[in-house]
C-alpha cells in the first residue's frame, strides 16, 4: 500500500495551479493576440521560455529568489512572515510560471483564428473590449480554453526539476507524486514507484484522450472551423 498525500497533493497543486493560470492568461492571451505593441515579441518569448528552458535553470533561480538569504526572499521574511523555499505556496508560484505557456498558447492561438470581423463587428455596435471577450470571442474558442486547462492541469501533474529545487521533499507539504517516485527510486522500492508512476500514466492519459474526444465534438460544432 503506497502513501496518498503525494497524490492528493500533486492535484491540489494541479488544480490551483489551472485555476490561477486560466485567469491570468484570458486577458494576456487577448492582449498577445490582437495588441500591435512594439516590443509584443518579448513578451511572447518571455511567456515562452519554460517550454525550453530546462527545468532544473527555472528552478534554481526561483530558489535563489525565494531563498531568505536574497533580497526578494529577505523581503517577503522580514515584512510578512512569508517563506516560499519548501513550502507548498512555493511551489504555487513556481508551478504557475512554469506551466505559463501551457495555458496560454492554446488561446492566444483559438483568437488568432477567429474571423478579425466577428471582433469588429462587436465594436461597432458599441460593445466594450471586456464584452467582446466574454460574450464574443471565448464562447466560440471553447475548444481552446479546454485545451490550455487540461494541458496545464496535465503538465503541473508532471513537473519534477522545478519542484524539486524549490520544494524538496517534505511529507504533507511538498511530497508530490513526481518526488515520491523518485524517493521510491532511491530506497530501490520499486513496486511502490511503479504503482505511483502507473496511476499517474493512466490519469494523464485519461485527461488527454478526454480534451480530445470533446475538442472534435466542438470542432464539429463550431461555425468557425475551416475542416
Amino acid at each position: 500500500m503506497i502513501d496518498l498525500d503525494p497524490l492528493w497533493l500533486t492535484a491540489k497543486l494541479a488544480l490551483i495551479t489551472t485555476v490561477i493560470l486560466l485567469v491570468v492568461s484570458l486577458p494576456l492571451s487577448y492582449w498577445l493576440a490582437y495588441s500591435k505593441f512594439k516590443f509584443k515579441s518579448v513578451a511572447e518569448a518571455i511567456v515562452s521560455l519554460p517550454l525550453v528552458l530546462p527545468p532544473s535553470v527555472l528552478g534554481f533561480y526561483l530558489l535563489v529568489a525565494f531563498s531568505p538569504q536574497n533580497a526578494f526572499g529577505k523581503f517577503l521574511d522580514q515584512y510578512f512572515d512569508i517563506r516560499l523555499v519548501f513550502s507548498f505556496e512555493g511551489l504555487i508560484i513556481a508551478s504557475v510560471i512554469y506551466s505559463l505557456p501551457f495555458m496560454v498558447h492554446p488561446i492566444q492561438a483559438g483568437l488568432k483564428n477567429l474571423p478579425a470581423s466577428l471582433k469588429e463587428a462587436s465594436f461597432t455596435l458599441g460593445k466594450s473590449r471586456f464584452t467582446t471577450l466574454t460574450k464574443i470571442l471565448l464562447p466560440n474558442i471553447k475548444s481552446s480554453i479546454l485545451t490550455g486547462i487540461v494541458l496545464t492541469f496535465a503538465h503541473t501533474v508532471g513537473e519534477f526539476g522545478v519542484v524539486l529545487m524549490i520544494g524538496g521533499s517534505i511529507p504533507k507539504e511538498t511530497r508530490v507524486a513526481s518526488i515520491a517516485i523518485y524517493d521510491e527510486v532511491q530506497a530501490m522500492n520499486y513496486d511502490a514507484a511503479n504503482l505511483y508512476a502507473g496511476i499517474l500514466f493512466v490519469f494523464t492519459f485519461s485527461i488527454l484522450l478526454g480534451v480530445y474526444l470533446i475538442n472534435n465534438t466542438f470542432s464539429k460544432a463550431n461555425p468557425f472551423n475551416n475542416d
